[in-house]
């Protein structure tokens, strides 16, 4: 049985790195996902060609986007996230977000990135603080590992500058924060600028 793990990371070159690790460690594409908040300036997708029916957007209908090498991060898609605004995604994270959205479209469901989260098997409390901190223009990396890799891919995940979740969360409540909230307005560029200044990033 697989176990889903995260990390995540204020640079997107950081979440990318741990991608890269885990691949390089036998993980299969197939069990990692990448999200970024687009509006943090890290990615680069202007000018990679559209590569419909691969990436975030898999059977749902959002162009996908050819990056610089095989592997997930070949296959990055833009996703649009309500309280988040655009994101750039990859893997079945993505997949499973832009899904709960259409859906969300279509027939009024709710969920959308906490949602789709919280059935890959992060808890909702956690959820809710990785969708603020995408939100906030952090990068979350998600994996399933077997449990006899468990420990191998957790220190994959640390090797890159990881933030502590802990004292994250602890920071979003002293601002007044207490879940995530889809109807927010996303952050701006600037926002987020200040947001990494914060954390002298």
């Amino acid at each position: 049985m697989k176990t889903t793990i995260t990390g995540l990371y204020d640079s997107y070159d950081d979440a990318k790195r741990a991608v890269k690790a885990l691949e390089d460690a036998g993980v299969s594409s197939d069990d990692i996902s990448i999200v970024t908040n687009k509006a943090n300036g890290d990615v680069d997708v202007e000018g990679q060609g559209n590569r419909a029916g691969e990436g975030a957007g898999t059977g749902a209908g959002i162009g996908a986007l050819a990056g610089g090498a095989g592997g997930l991060l070949a296959g990055l898609g833009m996703l649009a996230i309500p309280g988040v605004g655009p994101v750039v995604a990859a893997g079945w994270l993505a997949a499973t977000a832009a899904g709960a959205v259409a859906g969300a479209v279509a027939g009024g469901a709710v969920g959308g990135i906490v949602g789709a989260m919280v059935e890959s098997g992060v808890p909702e409390e956690d959820a809710n603080f990785y969708a603020e901190s995408i939100r906030r223009g952090g990068s979350v990396v998600t994996a399933r590992v077997e449990e006899d890799h468990l420990a191998s891919a957790e220190t994959i995940l640390s090797n890159s500058p990881r933030v502590d979740i802990t004292a994250r969360r602890a920071s979003y409540a002293e601002q007044g924060w207490t879940r995530f909230d889809e109807t927010a307005d996303p952050y701006t560029a600037e926002q987020i600028a200040a947001e990494r200044d914060q954390y002298r990033l």
